[in-house]
């Protein structure tokens, strides 16, 4: 598949966003369309302060933190993949250590107590249609045990449709089976979570963000990936914990962020190793040839 234009601006984000929620809004009835163009102006409006308020000051580049986790631990690693986006990049913790790839890495190798070789080939602002050329970047003979994929944030906010993005997501997980990995995705976090942005433009963010997630799972599953859905696991950590969840830019997750949303994923992870045979509220078992099991029943 071919992959879209990107533009990194926070501009074209934001304005991108003002796009996508004003046209849910006019679809579900938010508002008449006497009110449409004033409403339109609104968003935009409140998208520009929230550019201005978040700025970037993390930058493009998150901590380093590949290596192998616990050598002290006998036998040899687990290979564990991290692709996606910032938030699979670890953009926002202050060091490696903080990182969501790192955090992984260790309630891995803590659990089953055997090491873990963590990768990351995530990248900073990455829509789902250019996760295929960060595992064309892997080595042809690399076969991950596991692998982690996060991502669809920026697909929101670049107004990609939701067919496309999804179509992008299950042609990375069917290559990363093709590898012999299994695969767990965490689905598009809650974008109303994000305080900088104000009502209405959070409330119609959160909207398009939920539907892409629900998009995400259903085909996801079908594909045989594990899913969990970071808005139910993490999402209320985030909404009420705001000044410690949120690194600096009041935008990605910090180290704290980031410990929490690690410890939340793990179980999806365990299961995808084979290590356990249930999991928590907001996480779905693939079962081949058979759908998901909900494990809320």
């Amino acid at each position: 598949m071919s992959e879209r234009p990107h533009d990194h601006s926070q501009e074209a984000k934001w304005l991108g966003l003002v796009a996508a929620t004003a046209g849910v809004a006019g679809a579900v009835g938010v508002v008449g369309a006497a009110a449409g163009a004033g409403f339109v102006t609104l968003l935009k409006r409140q998208a520009e302060h929230a550019r201005e308020v978040i700025g970037k000051p993390l930058g493009e580049i998150a901590p380093n933190a590949d290596k192998i986790y616990k050598k002290s631990y006998a036998g040899a690693p687990v290979e564990l993949l991290l692709v996606g986006d910032s938030i699979a990049a670890g953009l926002g913790a202050e060091s490696a250590k903080g990182t969501l790839g790192a955090r992984l890495a260790k309630g891995i190798a803590n659990r089953i107590e055997q090491p873990v070789r963590l990768r990351t080939t995530a990248v900073v602002g990455a829509e789902t249609s250019m996760v295929m050329a960060q595992l064309a970047a892997l080595p042809a003979a690399y076969r991950p045990d596991v692998a982690v994929v996060i991502v669809g944030g920026n697909d929101v906010t670049h107004r990609v449709p939701a067919g496309e993005s999804v179509a992008h997501l299950v042609e990375v997980i069917e290559a990363l089976r093709g590898r012999g990995s299994a695969v767990v995705v965490g689905t598009c976090p809650d974008v109303g979570a994000v305080r900088p942005l104000p009502q209405p433009l959070r409330s119609l963010g959160r909207r398009v963000a939920k539907q892409l997630a629900e998009k995400q799972a259903e085909a996801s599953l079908a594909a045989g990936a594990h899913v969990v859905s970071l808005a139910e696991v993490v999402g209320p950590f985030f909404i009420t914990n705001p000044d410690e969840m949120f690194s600096i830019d009041r935008f990605h997750p910090s180290a704290a962020g980031y410990k929490r949303t690690a410890k939340a994923m793990l179980p999806s992870v365990l299961a995808a190793l084979g290590h356990v045979e249930e999991v928590p509220f907001g996480h779905l078992l693939p079962v081949p040839d058979h759908g998901a099991v909900d494990p809320e029943g």
